[in-house]
């Protein structure tokens, strides 16, 4: 089942961030698209809620040094 979520992350502020963001969570097995908007500190992901949780997302995002808020 794909499944969408929308995050605010905190400390983006360049686009070694969003390439940054983008090939750590795509790694991610079950994660099929990320989007990061810099613009409005948010990242976009379409994944297999039957593979991977969000807290994996997540996880993987602040292990690459920024914070994660609510949706």
């Amino acid at each position: 089942m794909v499944d969408h979520v929308t995050l605010n992350v905190e400390g983006m502020s360049c686009g070694h961030c969003v390439k940054s963001i983008e090939n750590s969570v795509t790694a991610i097995s079950g994660v099929d698209n990320v989007q990061v908007h810099l613009e409005n500190g948010t990242v976009d992901v379409e994944f297999n809620k039957d593979v991977v949780a969000i807290e994996q997302i997540t996880s993987t995002i602040e292990d690459q040094g920024y914070t994660v808020g609510n949706e």
